[in-house]
């Protein structure tokens, strides 16, 4: 007599029954290993673009960056230099940092020439790299497990900060460098390399992270006795060839190209890198470092640092601890986005060990709950306020005034309206910054005079996360005054005013009382 497994499926029983074959139940996608890397994927996209969108139409992106980059991709889509007026005059932008790998968006920009097409682009970049690291999880915990890895990377910190403040060149990074995690995940070694190798076009720093991952396909196939060591031994060759290029890469663009492409013939943010010579205690030091530092791993429960594809974080975080600038140390902005792969990559690589197997459920539970801390105190949680759906009058009269602005005009704006312009105007800062393209001297009072036909000046923009105000980058009394002067001395007249925001126009000489 045929036996009936009373915890079949119903169409099993029925099957048992019968006799008769039945075609099995479907899984849903959420159990389906091939498409949950992909949904996931595509569900992050969503959510990042809609921070990202709400932001700028809210105009809470800046000049700087979001219209520094839509002003180079701009020059690529039309088959130019990535010239950005917003950094200078004439200012090719691969001489601020090397990433000709932006042009790969200009031909979606020339379809959409928009900065919204920007943002959308970093927001499926940054999902994108879920697809190698959840399938990474799916063959080490499952399919039901990998959820939780999913979403840990997906509702990182140092993702979402990235995703809600501007568009940057590291979005073309962060998946290149997650698939590179996986192949040395898998011990796929000249694929890792593959994947790694095109960082060198993405940032100059970006270099010394492809040298660490070749340092770390040296180190896993160092010298054993025993089975396999021609594979060692052509292994620890692409390792340290790999690292090797990276770093010859990264000084030949900070040395040489650079400085040739920048119009002051240095390299803009070499000074910011001082602390290198200090004594070693001060790359913990003031303590926000050190929280920094903790928060990084945080995300894993702090198990990655038990991986050494850890070790691959370290120039991204040790160029950021040894930095003069303050905004390199903290967790806001995008240079954490970069780390977030080699976190969770570093996760998946202590929990395929055997002795942590036991342990899974634990360690992603504690992940979730890391992220679940975390979470409101960055930019995903602005979904759910309501300032984020609102739109105030402020916003109102400044859309009136811009819509005043002819197409193809100059434009000397405010960094929050910057922006909003870019697209279809040449638009500089005002006041007048950088001069003479020197970044991060932001006490001069010799500013030169604006030569823009049109000036639009918000005194107030509201805060909007990371920034408190929007007076960057000179304090609010000495844009006032330069606006002042501009109608004084140099033949500006107002156009009009609305809450606070004014807009000038500079008449012909020939008309001009």
């Amino acid at each position: 007599m045929r036996t009936i497994d009373e915890s079949s499926s119903p169409h099993a029983r029925v099957a048992a029954v019968s006799g008769t074959p039945t075609a099995p139940t479907p899984h849903p996608w959420y159990r389906r290993p091939a498409l949950i890397p992909w949904a996931w994927a595509a569900t992050l996209c969503l959510l990042y673009a809609t921070v990202a969108v709400r932001r700028h139409v809210l105009m809470r992106t800046t000049g700087y960056d979001l219209g520094i980059f839509e002003q180079a991709v701009r020059g690529y889509a039309h088959l130019g230099a990535p010239v950005a007026p917003l950094r200078g005059e004439n200012f090719n932008l691969l001489g601020d940092h090397f990433h000709p790998l932006l042009a790969v968006l200009a031909p979606l920009y020339r379809v959409f020439p928009s900065p919204l097409t920007l943002l959308v682009a970093q927001s499926a970049l940054l999902a994108l790299a879920a697809v190698p690291l959840v399938r990474w999880a799916i063959r080490v915990v499952g399919p039901r497990a990998a959820h939780a890895v999913a979403a840990g990377y997906g509702l990182s910190w140092g993702i979402a900060s990235a995703a809600a403040f501007d568009f940057h060149e590291v979005a073309l990074a962060v998946p290149l460098l997650a698939w590179s995690l996986e192949a040395l995940g898998r011990r796929r070694w000249r694929a890792a390399v593959g994947w790694a190798a095109p960082l060198l076009l993405v940032k100059e720093d970006l270099g010394l992270t492809l040298a660490a991952v070749g340092g770390y396909i040296a180190l896993k196939n160092r010298k054993q006795a025993g089975e396999g060591e021609g594979e060692n031994r052509r292994g620890r060759r692409l390792g340290w060839a790999t690292l090797a290029v990276g770093l010859l890469g990264s000084a030949l663009e900070i040395k040489v190209l650079l400085p040739a492409l920048d119009i002051t013939g240095g390299y803009a943010h070499a000074g910011q890198l001082a602390a290198l010579g200090h004594a070693p205690l001060d790359l913990l030091r003031p303590d926000t470092k050190a929280t920094t530092l903790i928060l990084v791993f945080a995300p894993s429960a702090l198990l990655a640092l038990r991986s050494p594809l850890a070790l691959i974080a370290l120039p991204t975080l040790g160029w950021r601890m040894a930095s003069e600038n303050g905004f390199h140390w903290g967790t806001a902005f995008h240079y954490s986005a970069i780390l977030m792969p080699v976190v969770f990559a570093g996760l998946l690589d202590v929990l395929d060990r055997p002795a942590a197997r036991s342990q899974v459920r634990g360690a992603l539970a504690t992940v979730l709950a890391v992220t679940a801390v975390l979470l409101p105190s960055f930019p995903l949680a602005q979904l759910a306020q309501r300032a984020t759906w609102h739109t105030t009058p402020h916003l109102t009269a400044a859309r009136e005034l811009l819509a005043r602005i002819p197409d193809g005009a100059t434009v000397a704006a405010s960094n929050r309206l910057a922006p909003q312009l870019t697209a279809r105007c040449t638009v500089v800062l005002f006041p007048t910054f950088p001069v003479d393209g020197r970044l991060y001297e932001y006490r001069r009072t010799d500013l030169p005079a604006p030569t823009a036909e049109w000036i639009v000046h918000d005194p107030e923009a509201p805060e909007a996360w990371p920034y408190r105000r929007g007076h960057w980058p000179y304090p609010p009394e000495q844009q006032r005054a330069e606006l002042a002067r501009a109608q004084r001395a140099y033949g500006y007249q107002v156009v009009a005013r609305r809450d606070g925001i004014t807009l000038l126009r500079r008449h012909h000489p020939a008309t001009a009382p």
